[in-house]
């Protein structure tokens, strides 16, 4: 059976059981479910645990971007500026085809109004911040790297524009179910193409 390899950040951990079961009996799904992928570099050093542990993966699909973006006091930038955010975007896609894998990436979901949210996964960031307009800049820069580099971009930020509050839960960060579920179907069909 084909094997699926799901990465990024806590956003993915809200849809990865649902994509998981609508592929239920097509393909193996993989991830993490204890710890999120955070920036973009712990997400390359988790992605290489996962082909160290199980060898080849047919589909890679993955997102980065809130924690890149993010600015956690004492910091006053963001953990990863733009160009090292594409920097390890590329790591991240040069190790899934080397892995020999089809690589699939997502866009990181849109902000209904600036804040901040507290950390809901125990991984010790005091809250991540967020603001739109960091997720549109964020947002053009990868998929531009992407575009360059023929890869499939799933794009979950439009997705999310078709509901009113853009399935955003009370956080304001994270998704309500039905976001989640939504994700996961739009994920699922990527998936399959893939496949």
């Amino acid at each position: 059976m084909k094997k699926v390899l799901l990465l990024g950040d806590s956003i993915r951990m809200g849809y990865d059981d649902y994509v998981k079961e609508l592929l239920a009996g097509e393909c193996e799904v993989y991830y993490d479910a204890e710890d999120n992928g955070r920036f973009s570099a712990y997400t390359l050093w988790q992605m290489n645990q996962f082909f160290k542990h199980f060898g080849h993966f047919d589909v890679v699909h993955w997102n980065n971007g809130y924690w890149d973006m993010n600015i956690e006091a004492p910091m006053t930038t963001a953990m990863h500026p733009v160009d090292e955010y594409t920097h390890f975007l590329k790591r991240i896609l040069a190790e899934i085809r080397r892995n020999g894998a089809e690589p699939i990436f997502a866009t990181t979901t849109p902000i209904l109004s600036a804040g901040a949210a507290a950390d809901i996964f125990g991984t010790g960031a005091d809250s991540i911040n967020y603001n739109n307009d960091w997720v549109i800049t964020y947002n053009e820069a990868a998929v531009k790297l992407m575009q360059e580099e023929g890869v499939t971009v799933n794009d979950l930020y439009t997705l999310c524009l078709e509901d009113a509050r853009y399935y955003k839960c009370d956080d304001l960060l994270h998704l309500t179910e039905q976001g989640y579920q939504r994700c996961a179907q739009q994920i699922t069909e990527k998936i399959r193409e893939k496949l």
